[in-house]
C-alpha cells in the first residue's frame, strides 16, 4: 500500500517501516524506537542503493569526455533538478556543500565582503547558532550592527512585534529559521520576510528542521536564501542551498580563478561530494515515491507532506497528552493545534536530561537526543540548565505503538525518581 491509499494519502506506516533496515535493530531486548530524527533520520535502502551504483558504476570527476564523467555530470544536474523541485525552484538555483553551517559561513562572507559600519542584520533567539554565529561574525570583521529578536518564553515563538521594530533602513539582512529544531516551533517566514522586502533587506533562511515536516515553497516564503541539511529527511550529509539566481550570480564568493564562475557552480568550492549528492537527491525521490506514481515529482512531494504532515499532528497530539499527564514533567514550546512539527521538548523535574536520554536507551531501547542542540540561547531564553532538554522527534517511521511506549518508560522514570 502506498502512502495515498489511506485517507487519500495517509501513510501506510508498515510499508514505510519497511524500507528502513535501521528498524530491526534490537537495544536492550526491544526494537529501537528512533525519536532521534531532529538530530538525523534513518535512511532508506533506495538511498544507499542509489550511491552504491554511482560509485560503482559512475565513480569519476566532472566535466571529462568519457562515458563515467558524462554520468556523473548528469548525475548532478538530475540532483539539482530534485531539490529544485523540493524547493519549487530553478534548478541553476540550487547549490551544494559539505553541509547547512559551511554554506552560511561561506554565504555570510560573501555577503558581507560588501557591508560595512552601520549596516544591521537581525537575528533571533529562536535559531541554532548555525545561522547566528556567521552572521555575528561579521560584527567583529565588518563593524556591521547585530540586532536580537527575542523568543517568548511562555509560546515558544518569536516576538514578531519586536521583529518589526528590529527591521528598519539600515537592515541589509534578516537570518531567521522557518522551525525550531528544539521546540518544534513553525515561524511565520513569508511575514518576515515582506518585513524584509519593506526596507530593501534580504532574508536568509535556515530550513534544516522546517524541511522534513513542510514542503518548501520559496516563493511563496518570499525568500532570498534558504538552507537545508538531507540527513534530517532520510538523506546523505551534505547541504543545501537555493538562492535567486540574480543574487548567486552577484555574490563576491571566494573561488579559485579556473573554477566556473556561473551560477550554481560558482558557489560550490572544490570537488563536490558526488555521491552524497546523489543519496540526497535518492531521499527526495523516496519521499515523492510515497505518493504513488502519478504527477510530477513536486505535486507528489505536496501529497506526501500533505499526509505526514497530518500524521505528525495526530502523533505529536498523542505524545503531548501523554507526557503532560505524568508529575514531574514539563513541556516547551506549541502546544497541539498551533503551528509546529512533530517534535516536542521537555524537562522532568529532578532530574537531568542526559541521565534520562541515556535511560531511555539503555533500559528500553528508545533514542531521543539531549541538551541544547545549537539552539543556546533558546535554552537560556527558557531559563533552563546547562543540561537542556529531552528532545522527542516524530519521523514517516514513527508509530502510536513507539509513541506509547516511550510515555509509559518516561513514567516508568518519573515514578523512580
Amino acid at each position: 500500500m502506498t502512502l495515498v491509499e489511506q485517507d487519500e494519502h495517509v501513510a501506510d506506516v508498515a510499508a514505510i517501516r519497511a524500507q528502513f533496515p535501521a528498524l530491526a535493530r534490537i537495544e536492550a531486548g526491544h526494537p529501537v524506537a528512533y525519536f532521534d530524527g531532529p538530530g538525523g533520520t534513518q535512511v532508506p535502502r533506495s538511498v544507499v542503493e542509489a550511491m552504491n551504483h554511482y560509485m560503482f558504476h559512475r565513480n569519476a570527476n566532472t566535466h571529462w569526455h568519457f562515458a563515467t564523467s558524462r554520468e556523473t555530470d548528469a548525475s548532478l544536474r538530475e540532483a539539482r533538478r530534485a531539490f529544485a523541485d523540493l524547493f519549487n525552484a530553478d534548478a541553476q538555483e540550487v547549490a551544494f556543500g559539505a553541509n547547512m553551517t559551511t554554506l552560511t559561513m561561506h554565504v555570510a562572507r560573501s555577503l558581507g565582503a560588501v557591508w560595512e559600519q552601520g549596516d544591521e542584520i537581525v537575528v533571533t533567539d529562536l535559531d541554532h547558532q548555525a545561522n547566528v554565529a556567521p552572521w555575528r561574525r561579521l560584527e567583529q570583521e565588518r563593524g556591521v550592527t547585530i540586532r536580537v529578536v527575542p523568543l517568548l518564553a511562555e509560546t515558544g515563538t518569536l516576538d514578531f512585534d519586536a521583529m518589526a521594530d528590529a527591521i528598519g533602513p539600515r537592515t541589509r539582512l534578516v537570518a531567521v529559521g522557518a522551525a525550531s529544531n528544539a521546540l518544534g516551533t513553525i515561524t511565520d517566514v513569508a511575514g518576515v520576510a515582506d518585513l524584509a522586502r519593506e526596507h530593501g533587506a534580504l532574508t536568509f533562511v535556515d530550513a534544516v528542521h522546517y524541511a522534513s515536516h513542510e514542503l518548501i515553497d520559496v516563493n511563496a516564503l518570499g525568500c532570498d536564501l534558504l538552507v537545508c541539511s538531507p540527513y534530517k529527511f532520510y538523506g546523505t550529509h551534505i547541504g543545501v542551498l537555493y538562492g535567486r539566481k540574480d543574487l548567486l550570480a552577484s555574490l563576491d564568493v571566494p573561488r579559485l580563478a579556473p573554477a566556473s564562475n556561473e551560477v550554481p557552480e560558482r558557489m560550490e568550492t572544490g570537488t563536490l561530494n558526488h555521491e552524497g549528492i546523489v543519496g540526497a537527491a535518492a531521499a527526495v525521490d523516496f519521499l515523492a515515491s510515497l505518493a504513488g506514481e502519478k504527477g510530477t515529482r513536486r505535486e507528489r512531494l505536496a501529497r506526501t507532506f500533505h499526509a505526514l504532515h497530518g500524521r505528525g499532528d495526530e502523533l505529536v497530539a498523542r505524545l503531548w497528552s501523554g507526557l503532560e499527564a505524568l508529575p514531574g514533567v514539563k513541556l516547551y514550546g506549541p502546544p497541539p493545534g498551533e503551528l509546529r512539527t512533530s517534535t516536542v521538548g521537555f524537562r522532568v523535574e529532578g532530574q537531568r536530561s542526559d541521565d534520562i536520554a541515556a535511560r531511555l536507551s539503555d533500559e528500553h531501547g528508545i533514542f531521543v537526543s539531549d541538551g541544547d542542540f545549537y539552539a543556546t540561547t533558546v535554552v537560556r531564553s527558557l531559563g533552563l540548565p546547562s543540561d537542556g532538554l529531552i528532545r522527542v522527534g516524530c519521523a514517516c517511521y514513527t508509530t502510536e505503538g513507539e509513541i506509547d511506549r516511550l510515555v509509559e518508560a518516561v513514567g516508568v522514570l518519573v515514578a523512580g525518581s
